[in-house]
């Protein structure tokens, strides 16, 4: 940077628009306060008056809040006990005359995706009780005029995680934010102010992308107390005014900077620095100038921004002081001078003469003053002075710090999924050993070794699919489809499936066409677009319902991949279309022969098979029955979803789940 932190400028001393750390403001100051008194932690005022750094914050907090350009507000080195008056203050700010204050949303380490865009409510409807996703705390005073905005703080900016970065980095400074969520698009200009705190100590360990997103950047190290109320009462009235009436509109103050102010502000960063600095400080200036009820931000505004968030602001240069001086009078450190040559006896003796010669009370080194080494007394270093502390950090900054961390597998990619075919091996990972035997023997006469040779271009390895991540299994009970088309309720399974490019194993039940009409049928398939899944929709009807067989096949293929997939595989829902009725019994169908009268066996068996579904992890299953809703024996269906641990959807008079997969309009 061009420019130096100030430290103890007495420059523009009596400016109307003077705010900087050190310099004195005269009694009609409009930007300043009452003579200060030396306080061991900071300038403290006398007659019980707020100090110049704790009014310092209040007027950045003030045109944050008139501003929207200036929603971020950056504070370096605040003691956290002082971190939950300032965001009362700030949403005193916001509020205006409206009680209570503006909402307070906190992010940390800890925060979510799912916990900061959308929010899940719970309401009562004419069918049951549903479940809807509304905009989440970030997004929801949008599109809200007449309530305030909220206050999002982040205690440790440092140690914000990766979901609150990206919310950040998306919403400060945009004129318009578009969030696309599971079941929510929204689209509007983001109202939300924030409000972080940093030590200037890790401001090198923070993005610099995310660093330039807050506008106002203030250095408090030297911030003890904060009374909020004594604070409000050392303001204009007619500031708190211009706060209250800005919060409503949403727009930027009518406020034109003039030509001369941005020169002004180019010259007080520097010519190095980037346009999003240049823009915090005009839109500092202008905010200023709203709040003094001027038409133009001019030259003063600038310098008083500057000297707000701690920039030296220094017209002449200044005078060199007497430790400066005093340290030109001390003569340079002798320089080296080469040895005389010689032979090494004499060198030696010329050594030893001017130790000789060398006085015995004279100090080698001048002592210097003690440093203090740790947190004692004396020892605690100095907190920087400077809105942009990252400047002069030596401190290593994240690779990606706005992308997740890795996770860890189990096995590379190329060691799961289906085989698809083969390549030439990049690795000996994977072989496929019948292609590389067969590439080898088409060589054997050309090489004419006498022992079959394989070389490493004979090498081939396996070519897999993509493991899925997400499964639908559905279990398709043909004898209960009567006058009624199961496509509607199946709609949402599927297009959930087709959505998240699940994997599909279908198992059909009771078809006239199935090759043993004692067995239940499955495959599996790639995805919901198989043309086989559209065919096995509209079966015609056959007489037996292996129920059970069917269910113990579901089970299998569940079980086959959770274990084949590991923790691959994150979510698997099961649908079962069926009611209830199983007339072939399990032993039946692993003989393929039945033998005497059936009775409830069917029903039985099927109920003993979705047992094992039952004790599958819950956490990664959801089973959903749905009841076809014939009578009489219409608490079969019930009965299974109870033994599976699923909901029931009512199949023909019911709505079915919502368009994401999760029923709403079921009974337990």
């Amino acid at each position: 940077m061009a420019t130096e932190p100030p430290s103890g400028d007495t420059s523009d001393t009596g400016s109307a628009f003077d705010s900087g750390t050190g310099s004195g403001s005269g009694p009609g100051s409009r930007f300043g306060a009452a003579p200060e008194a030396s306080g061991p932690h900071g300038p403290q005022n006398q007659g019980g008056q707020p100090d110049e750094l704790a009014l310092r914050l209040c007027r950045a907090l003030l045109c944050a809040a008139v501003d929207p350009a200036l929603s971020s507000v950056l504070l370096f080195d605040l003691e956290p006990q002082l971190l939950d008056g300032v965001a009362r203050l700030f949403g005193r700010f916001l509020a205006g005359s409206r009680q209570p204050g503006a909402p307070l949303v906190v992010l940390g380490a800890t925060s979510r995706d799912e916990d900061l865009w959308t929010r899940p409510v719970l309401r009562q409807e004419a069918d049951g009780i549903a479940f809807r996703l509304e905009p989440g705390p970030l997004i929801q005073a949008d599109h809200r005029t007449g309530v305030p905005p909220p206050v999002v703080l982040v205690p440790d900016l440092c140690r914000l995680s990766v979901a609150g970065m990206r919310g950040a980095v998306q919403l400060l400074g945009a004129d318009v934010a578009v969030v696309e969520q599971a079941g929510l698009r929204h689209e509007a200009r983001p109202r939300a102010r924030w409000l972080a705190a940093c030590s200037s100590a890790d401001a090198g360990r923070i993005s610099n992308h995310l660093l330039d997103r807050f506008a106002i950047r203030l250095p408090v190290a030297g911030l003890t107390t904060l009374d909020v109320e004594q604070l409000l009462g050392a303001l204009p009235p007619a500031w708190l005014a211009a706060s209250a009436r800005a919060v409503d509109d949403t727009g930027a103050p009518s406020v034109t900077v003039a030509d001369e102010t941005l020169v002004r502000v180019a010259r007080l960063l520097g010519p190095d620095t980037g346009v999003r600095r240049q823009l915090a400080l005009a839109r500092l200036a202008r905010a200023l100038a709203a709040l003094e009820g001027e038409a133009t931000a001019r030259v003063e505004h600038c310098d008083a921004a500057a000297r707000l968030m701690g920039l030296a602001v220094a017209d002449t240069p200044r005078a060199p002081e007497p430790a400066a001086s005093a340290a030109a009078a001390v003569p340079p450190p002798p320089r080296l001078v080469p040895r005389p040559r010689g032979d090494i006896g004499q060198r030696g003796q010329g050594e030893q003469t001017e130790r000789r010669r060398a006085d015995a009370g004279q100090a080698l080194l001048e002592t210097e003053p003690a440093e203090g080494i740790g947190s004692a007394p004396g020892g605690t270093p100095a907190a920087l002075t400077t809105p942009y502390p990252e400047d002069s950090a030596d401190v290593l900054r994240d690779f990606a710090p706005l992308r997740s961390p890795w996770q860890r597998t189990a096995g590379t990619d190329s060691r799961r999924g289906v085989v698809i075919g083969s390549r030439r091996a990049r690795d000996l990972n994977d072989l496929a050993y019948v292609r590389t035997v067969r590439e080898a023997a088409l060589h054997q006469r050309v090489r004419r070794t006498e022992h079959f040779t394989v070389s490493a271009a004979d090498l081939h390895s396996h070519v897999r699919a993509g493991a899925p991540e997400r499964m639908l299994v559905l279990v398709l009970d043909h004898t209960c489809r009567g006058d009624w088309d199961w496509q509607d309720v199946l709609a949402p399974y599927l297009q959930w499936a087709y959505t998240v490019r699940a994997a599909v194993h279908v198992v059909e039940i009771g078809g006239a066409q199935a090759a043993d009409e004692l067995r239940a049928e499955s495959f599996a398939l790639r995805s919901v677009r198989d043309p086989r899944l559209l065919a096995a929709l509209y079966r015609p009807l056959g007489r037996a319902s292996p129920l059970a067989h069917g269910i113990e096949q579901a089970a299998r293929a569940l079980r086959r991949a959770f274990r084949q997939h590991g923790s691959g595989l994150a979510e698997a829902w099961l649908v079962v279309v069926t009611d209830g009725r199983g007339n072939i019994p399990l032993r039946a169908s692993h003989t393929g022969r039945l033998s005497g009268p059936v009775g409830a066996g069917g029903v039985e068996d099927a109920l003993r098979a979705a047992a094992d579904i039952r004790a599958m992890d819950r956490t990664r299953l959801r089973v959903v029955v749905v009841d076809a809703g014939r009578e009489p024996y219409g608490s079969l269906p019930f009965t299974l979803a109870d033994t599976l641990g699923g909901i029931v959807i009512d199949g023909q008079g019911g709505r079915g789940p919502d368009a994401d997969g999760r029923g709403n309009a079921g009974e337990w």
